[in-house]
């Protein structure tokens, strides 16, 4: 990979710290992923391609056949390959760094499709429960505070880390009981906040983020700071929810779980799929869709209440 144009490695880079961070996948997912994308990038630079970005959808499909022709991949091998590549596609459309993606027309491979991570609603309360006051120095800001605001807004509103850590003083909106939320591509949108998730940003504003701003104004006006005042980044955040899943006896937790969470509980509860979709920001109801496939055992208790042959 070191001998790949600059306009390759920083994109892959990135790339694989979104899918570690914001995804929570496996060392052996990414690890497979890296591998996909490299065999991309270095099937375009031989073909004397700019960057990522410059791809057209023909040569996408040629890199692909060639997998299977030329290198002699499994159908199960070339499905994973071009998987990854949508994903990276998707990922870079909807930073904004493509207008169109190239990948948009090809069918998508059906040995893709993996249900999310979730953790039930009993595991949920025992994580929101958590961050919890200790025997610790009454001279340091209480943030324990911070961490239980960060898991509300995670779970409550189906925030990604990412999103959270973006979140202004001027998005929580108490007054109509919402947070503004700036989601992938710039979209802007209005969540509903839990009044469990109130009361806790309530109290985190109140005794914690006043002793953790400094006069520099190094806190770009975000509603979740460091202990040094600064804003609350993904990496941080990921780090939290794992030691508090931790601490809540949890194992392989991670911020987009309780996204998951959040959405497969709300359809559970018999929530309307496009309201689901709204409050997550997919663009594509498809996305959302997977959800529902998530509590089989909801479908089958209806089906034998309701059904006449059930």
């Amino acid at each position: 990979m070191g001998d790949l144009p600059e306009a390759f490695l920083g994109p892959h880079k990135r790339f694989v710290a979104y899918l570690r961070i914001e995804c929570g996948l496996s060392e052996n997912t990414l690890l497979a992923y890296g591998r996909d994308l490299r065999d991309l990038f270095a099937s375009l630079a031989e073909r004397g391609i700019a960057s990522p970005a410059a791809v057209s959808p023909r040569e996408v499909v040629e890199h692909v056949a060639g997998l299977k022709s030329a290198r002699g991949m499994s159908p199960a091998s070339v499905a994973r390959h071009l998987a990854a590549i949508k994903v990276f596609y998707r990922w870079l459309e909807g930073n904004g760094e493509i207008e169109e993606n190239p990948t948009s027309l090809l069918d998508r491979p059906t040995k893709w499709k993996k249900l999310p991570d979730v953790i039930s609603p009993r595991q949920m309360a025992a994580l929101l429960k958590c961050p919890a006051p200790d025997e610790i120095d009454p001279e340091q800001p209480p943030l324990w505070l911070r961490d239980r605001s960060l898991l509300e807004l995670l779970y409550g509103s189906g925030l990604r880390a990412s999103e959270a850590a973006g979140v202004t003083l001027q998005d929580v909106i108490e007054t109509l009981r919402v947070v503004r939320v700036r989601g992938k591509g710039n979209r802007e949108r209005l969540v509903p906040m839990s009044e469990p998730a109130i009361d806790a940003v309530r109290e985190y504003l109140r005794h914690c983020r006043p002793r953790l701003t400094r006069p520099d104004g190094r806190d770009g006006g975000r509603l979740l700071l460091s202990k040094t005042g600064r804003p609350l980044e993904r990496v941080a955040i990921w780090q939290i929810v794992k030691k508090r899943a931790i601490e809540a006896g949890l194992t392989d937790v991670h911020p987009h779980m309780l996204r998951h969470s959040f959405a497969t509980h709300l359809l559970i509860g018999g929530a309307d799929l496009r309201a689901v979709q709204e409050m997550l920001g997919h663009a594509d109801i498809s996305t959302t869709q997977i959800y529902t496939h998530v509590d089989r055992s909801r479908l089958k208790s209806v089906h034998s209440k309701f059904h006449p042959r059930g």
